[in-house]
């Protein structure tokens, strides 16, 4: 087995050689400190699958045996891979060891770097987003320029793309109770102001909520404009084609939970229809379901977002991480259920001021100073894309 190893002045350095020189699956045999340096000895995961399958030789042959299936007993074989995985698990121990240590190192070292990175997590940041902003973070930086550096990322609607303006046929998308009709009448609403009622109409998809229905006709009969409900692919299709001329026809869609069946069938009925839509975030949700939200509704027809309820968010991180992770364009914001002053365009400036307010020390949310090592250690592992630039 040939061992190499690798000494550099931190252990995080020194990962970066193993990965380069043997890879990401190499095995970590050691760690120790030497003077002011870290060597690990590491042997490559080819060394060891070499002789786990390896034949076993007779004693006093001085060769190989000739049938290696015969040789070695299958016992022989479920004894090498046992011993593989306990060493591979020893290397994703001492991985994630090092991984702590070298966060754990950089409190220390960069204590403002350190509260920043607590502050983004505090904040709802995802630890990969949060990672790869500080992996960016110039020496002696501060929120202002993470605010900076976000906004950067964070797409907003052109004027042109507004939904108002541009005019067609639009779907509000989204799971259950996101906002989803009372969106529709805001934005119903403004393109009354501004094109007349004789221009907009309405659509709803949903014959399951009881009520669902009278509830945009209510919105209709106080904005001026037809409703009309539709059950099929070929349904909406007719309908489509009879309101062509109108500016704006917006569809209120059905509520259901992200992982219910029908999301897929509805998408591939607005896919048909050529209908563009507009994916409805809640942004008092928590960062993992937005997630599962955005994967499970997302498709070549979605235009980008507009997250909702923000007065009953506490933080904004979760819901601008993920419009920053799946390069969703926000076209309006929504905090309330009044219609039509509660849509608001989007003003960047105040969403990252919001989502980089002080934090309370003592929420039982909050991450401590000591708990971060820990989880980073754990994102530093499992990186995904790219996602700041």
């Amino acid at each position: 087995m040939k061992t190499r190893k690798f000494t550099a002045k931190t252990s995080r350095e020194a990962l970066r050689m193993v990965r380069a020189e043997l890879g990401g699956d190499a095995v970590i045999l050691s760690n120790r400190k030497l003077g002011e340096n870290v060597e690990i000895v590491a042997v490559a995961s080819e060394e060891l699958a070499d002789i786990a399958q390896r034949p076993e030789q007779p004693q006093g042959s001085g060769r190989p045996a000739v049938n290696t299936q015969q040789a070695v007993p299958d016992t022989r074989h479920q004894e090498q891979r046992d011993i593989l995985g306990e060493i591979k698990l020893m290397r994703d121990m001492m991985q994630e060891q090092l991984a702590c240590l070298t966060w754990s190192g950089m409190g220390q070292r960069d204590p403002q770097r350190n509260r920043l990175l607590r502050g983004m997590l505090n904040a709802g940041f995802s630890p990969v987003l949060s990672r790869q902003l500080l992996d960016k973070m110039p020496a002696n930086a501060d929120i202002a320029w993470a605010q900076k550096v976000l906004g950067h990322n964070l797409r907003v609607a052109a004027k042109e793309d507004d939904v108002v303006v541009r005019g067609g046929a639009v779907a509000l998308i989204g799971p259950t109770g996101v906002g989803k009709t009372t969106t529709v009448a805001k934005l119903a609403a403004r393109a009354v102001v501004r094109y007349g009622a004789d221009k907009v109409a309405l659509l709803t998809t949903d014959s399951y909520r009881i009520g669902a229905h009278d509830q945009l006709r209510i919105y209709g009969r106080i904005l001026g404009v037809p409703v009309h409900a539709v059950r099929d692919t070929s349904d909406l299709r007719l309908t489509l084609s009879a309101l062509k001329h109108k500016h704006l026809v917006l569809i209120d869609t059905i509520g259901m939970g992200q992982r219910d069946s029908r999301v897929a069938a509805q998408n591939e009925m607005l896919d048909e229809t050529g209908v563009r839509r507009l994916l409805l975030l809640n942004a008092a949700s928590s960062g993992d379901t937005l997630d599962d939200v955005v994967r499970m509704y997302h498709g070549a027809g979605v235009i980008g977002c507009i997250p909702t309820k923000l007065d009953e968010a506490a933080t904004l991180g979760a819901v601008l991480d993920v419009a920053v992770r799946h390069r969703l364009a926000l076209h309006y914001v929504a905090n309330g259920q009044r219609v039509p002053e509660d849509l608001h365009e989007v003003n960047l400036d105040y969403l990252l001021h919001r989502a980089f307010k002080p934090y309370a020390e003592a929420a039982p949310f909050a991450l401590q100073e000591l708990e971060i090592p820990a989880l980073m250690s754990g994102a530093a592992l499992a990186m995904g894309g790219q996602y700041v630039s």
